[in-house]
Formats: structure tokens, C-alpha cells, sequence
């Protein structure tokens, strides 16, 4: 098949993690998805991988369409907050320091007030 990863039709195929290729595939042709599959087999042939492409090339034969994707969406990788972090050097806590002996609730003993 091809060696050459620019002409898969799904950008960084090779990175993407298997959840986020279940949903991208989904807006691909059958020869697409065979070119893809080809590609798969060829080169890691991850068993996952490879049973979420028959699984949706069996969808494709029995009559589902490619549904539309969104390829620059990208799920696998944590975005922004809703309201951006507000933690900073200035917004931080004070600095915790540990007792110098022992714990509050245990503390140590000078070693004169030992009793033998």
C-alpha cells in the first residue's frame, strides 16, 4: 500500500488514539477506510484498531453513510478551561513547611527529657 503518511486521509493518523479514530472514521468513504485499513495492517496492525475498521466498514455495507467530522477537533487533548485558571505565583497558597521534629501530634522529645 502506501508508505507515505501525508496521503491518509485522516491528518496524523499514527497519533491518534484509538477513541478518538472510532469517532473521526466515521465521516469516511469505504475506500477510504479500506486505503486506511490497508495502511493499518501494513504497519502496526493494532488489533483494536483494525476491529473498529471492519466493525465500521460492516456499518458502511449495510447501508450507514459517512457522517460529517470534525477533523481539527481533538478530543485526545485537554483545551482551555470554561474559565480560564485563575492560579498563579499571586493567587497561590502559602508554603507549607514541615515541623522541625516530629508531627503536632506526636512531637519529639529533647533527649533529656527521656525517661530511661
Amino acid at each position: 500500500m502506501s508508505d507515505h503518511r501525508d496521503e491518509l486521509p485522516l491528518p496524523d493518523y499514527d497519533h491518534l488514539p484509538v477513541p478518538a479514530l472510532r469517532d473521526r472514521i466515521r465521516s469516511l468513504t469505504a475506500d477510504q477506510l479500506e486505503r486506511l485499513l490497508a495502511y493499518e495492517r501494513e504497519h502496526a496492525d493494532r488489533t483494536p484498531v483494525v476491529t473498529v475498521m471492519r466493525a465500521r466498514l460492516d456499518q458502511l455495507a449495510r447501508g450507514a453513510t459517512p457522517s460529517e467530522g470534525q477533523h481539527d477537533v481533538r478530543p485526545e487533548q485537554a483545551g482551555d478551561t470554561a474559565h480560564g485558571s485563575v492560579v498563579g505565583e499571586d493567587t497561590s497558597g502559602a508554603p507549607v513547611f514541615p515541623p522541625p521534629h516530629g508531627v503536632p501530634a506526636q512531637p519529639a522529645r529533647p533527649k533529656g527529657d527521656r525517661r530511661a
